[in-house]
């Protein structure tokens, strides 16, 4: 190297390293600021700007894999080197330093190895000559490979804003992406269309399943819903099993209801992983700026409100936002958090329903079934906040609640009447909770000293549908101890028969819908009359529900049927009237 280069460069060096120059009285050599610079991995660069030649170092050579003398000599020799995305930045960057504009020359930008690949170079430099007029003849200055900075910096990004499970982006990024949409939507007068997709029961196969199986469902409904959308539009998870998806530059609102339906029918098919084939399907809200709102935030709430709408209808569907469901929203937001206060307030009550034996008329056992005694809004219904405490996790809590007034209500009366039985509802969402509610039943039931047989569990038929591992330890762990298993609503799910005796089911309860309209000679009839032949064939009793008239009772008696229940007997009660009106003689 030429003997002039190393006195202007240490200054250079210097100045980057926010150092003074050093100084004559320090006598330190160029030859130690040489071995500095080639030390640290720092290619060195001369730029003669009246002939443009450039001197590089050896070390600059070996970062790129070029030989000495491999790259052309002049400054435009090396700008054909960098990224042709990088090379105007780059040029203003030098013309803002040789103007004067920055006291050093700073440029980040990839440049072409001899192999192909690119490097990300930091470039920095300084004037170091100038002619009589003040104009720039010399730059000196250094290139650092900072590949690895780079790919640090963009994993950093990666992280900050794409989804870890799916590589989708996070919420982050899609609230950026939305904000940007609806600017852009703004300016050319165009529609877009925001889509909440939740996956229906995702939990409990993960629960079930397992964590590594959750994942795998989630990256594959991701790699589905991409496979739905055109190239421009944006695909995000939210988090759990929501994702989100924009539909931006619509013309044709028809585009919306085909996407809606495709991604549908693509979650809908089945999921194969190894052995195991999953099925699942998807509930889908939308929302229309700027037919909705204009505003993000509300949007946001709109098309959440209307993928409970489409849950609500039964899952796997589609549903577009209405006003009406703001007013929805409001009640069950309102009604959750009244129902966090109602078990601490007292306001969770047990009703009674007597199951009453045809043959002999006899009450021996009665239905638990729960109401919410409301401060404003009096006695409530399970219809109207049963969904809302699934949804929520409340369900459990509940659920012990009932549990444990029932439990202690059959300790009294079994006192007087041995033998009496109690039906206990138990929901598809408290059997996907954790085994905390299910010992704390069977602890109760030991600490009241009452025998498993006084209880029966009433499960709904479609949750033999999803009966996984978790489900079935359940219904075991109930059996061992000898509690009674029915099945609700019998005739209105899609249950496979040979569930009723791979699971022991002690009863089956006949959907209201059979016996409603039940006379001698009706389709109802035989479907009933059905249902007890196979029934008794499989060693299980039967009660219909929802018996109202003498005539419903006498042609279900003739049937065969073991136990009814309805208001032809009596509504839902509490304990004391219950008392009152069946056991007089306690």
């Amino acid at each position: 190297m030429k003997q002039s280069l190393w006195g202007p460069l240490s200054a250079l060096y210097a100045k980057i390293r926010g150092q003074q120059a050093p100084s004559q009285s320090l006598q330190i050599s160029e030859a130690r600021w040489k071995l500095a610079l080639e030390g640290s991995n720092m290619g060195v660069w001369d730029w003669h700007l009246d002939t443009d030649l450039v001197y590089r170092s050896d070390q600059w050579h070996e970062i790129f894999g070029y030989s000495t003398g491999e790259v052309g000599a002049t400054a435009q020799d090396g700008r054909t080197l960098i990224h042709p995305d990088d090379l105007e930045q780059a040029i203003q960057d030098i013309k803002d330093h040789l103007a004067g504009k920055t006291p050093i020359f700073t440029s980040e930008f990839r440049m072409r190895c001899k192999d192909g690949s690119w490097k990300w170079t930091l470039s920095r430099g300084m004037i170091v000559s100038t002619d009589t007029r003040g104009r720039p003849l010399r730059l000196i200055g250094t290139h650092t490979d900072i590949s690895e900075q780079k790919r640090s910096e963009a994993e950093m990004l990666r992280l900050a804003h794409y989804d870890p499970i799916t590589d989708l982006p996070n919420r982050i990024l899609f609230l950026d992406r939305f904000e940007q949409e609806i600017r852009k939507a703004q300016r050319h007068r165009r529609s877009l269309a925001l889509m909440f997709i939740d996956l229906d029961r995702f939990k409990e196969i993960n629960d079930t399943l397992g964590h590594d199986t959750g994942d795998r469902l989630l990256q594959e409904s991701g790699l589905r819903l991409l496979e739905c959308v055109r190239a421009t539009d944006t695909v995000a998870r939210l988090g759990g099993d929501e994702f989100t998806i924009l539909l931006t530059n619509l013309e044709d609102m028809g585009h919306v209801d085909r996407v809606a339906q495709t991604i549908i029918d693509t979650i809908a098919q089945p999921f194969q992983f190894g052995d195991e084939m999953v099925y699942i399907t998807a509930s889908i809200g939308i929302t229309l700026y700027p037919h909705d709102a204009t505003g993000m935030e509300i949007l946001v709430k709109n098309a959440d409100q209307a993928m409970y709408a489409a849950k609500n209808n039964g899952r796997n569907g589609y549903h577009y936002f209405t006003p009406s469901m703001q007013a929805a929203a409001f009640l069950r937001m309102r009604t959750a958090n009244d129902l966090r206060k109602a078990v601490q307030l007292g306001q969770i009550q047990v009703h009674y329903q007597p199951i009453v034996e045809l043959a002999t008329g006899r009450v021996s056992k009665a239905e638990a079934l729960v109401r919410w005694a409301h401060p404003e809004r009096g006695l409530v219904y399970p219809g109207e906040f049963i969904a809302v405490a699934e949804d929520t996790g409340l369900i459990t809590t509940i659920g012990d609640e009932v549990f444990a007034q029932a439990a202690r209500q059959t300790a009294l009366w079994r006192q007087a009447f041995p033998g009496f039985q109690m039906t206990v509802n138990k929901s598809p969402a408290q059997f996907r909770n954790n085994e905390r509610e299910q010992s704390h039943w069977l602890e109760l039931l030991d600490a009241l000293g009452l025998p498993g047989e006084s209880i029966v569990v009433e499960i709904t038929e479609g949750l033999l549908l999803d009966a996984h591992a978790q489900t079935i330890r359940k219904l075991e762990s109930f059996h061992d101890v000898g509690m009674r298993i029915a099945i609700d609503d019998f005739g209105t799910g899609y249950s496979s028969l040979a569930y009723l005796k791979k699971f022991e089911i002690d009863y089956l309860k006949i959907d209201q819908s059979f016996t409603a309209n039940l006379h001698p000679e009706s389709d109802n009839l035989a479907i009933c009359e059905a249902v007890v032949v196979m029934a008794h064939k499989l060693g299980i009793q039967v009660i219909a529900e929802g018996v109202e008239t003498e005539a419903q009772r006498d042609l279900l008696l003739k049937a065969g049927c073991d136990y009814a229940q309805g208001f032809l007997f009596s509504h839902p009660l509490p304990a004391s009237e219950f008392e009152g009106r069946f056991f007089p003689t306690r």
